[in-house]
């Protein structure tokens, strides 16, 4: 397995695709994503995967279990551990919010780019 080294925070600057995977290895994931204004996730749970974010760019709610929400900005970090009901939205109704997270381990297949939200065939549950 090759290790990952590039310039993650300009690539997620970049980034106009709801999700990219930049890196699948055996107990982690790279991925890349941008949300579109107003746009989110979906509230999911990853029941044996914590989650890492790094917001690069825009402002986010993430909200834990349909109640607890946090205002996260540039330059923040979110982990959320498994088993947490969670869902991020970008807080800008007129900017895109740019971001990458950290799976471990790995939830997507590698070398995933789904263009769009509705492209999208991730679960909810995982």
């Amino acid at each position: 397995m090759t290790p990952y080294v590039g310039p993650i925070e300009t690539l997620a600057l970049k980034n106009g695709n709801f999700r990219q995977v930049v890196f699948t290895g055996k107990h982690a994931q790279l991925v890349l994503m941008c949300l579109q204004p107003g746009e989110d996730i979906g509230d999911e749970v990853h029941t044996k995967v914590d989650q890492f974010f790094r917001i690069e760019e825009g402002a986010a709610r993430f909200v834990f279990n349909e109640k607890e929400e946090h205002l996260v900005h540039a330059g923040d970090a979110v982990v959320v551990p498994a088993g947490t009901f969670h869902n991020v939205i970008n807080a800008s109704p007129t900017k895109p919010l740019r971001l990458y997270t950290l799976y471990a381990p790995p939830q997507h297949p590698d070398g995933t780019v789904q263009e769009t939200k509705r492209a999208s065939k991730h679960p909810a549950t995982v």
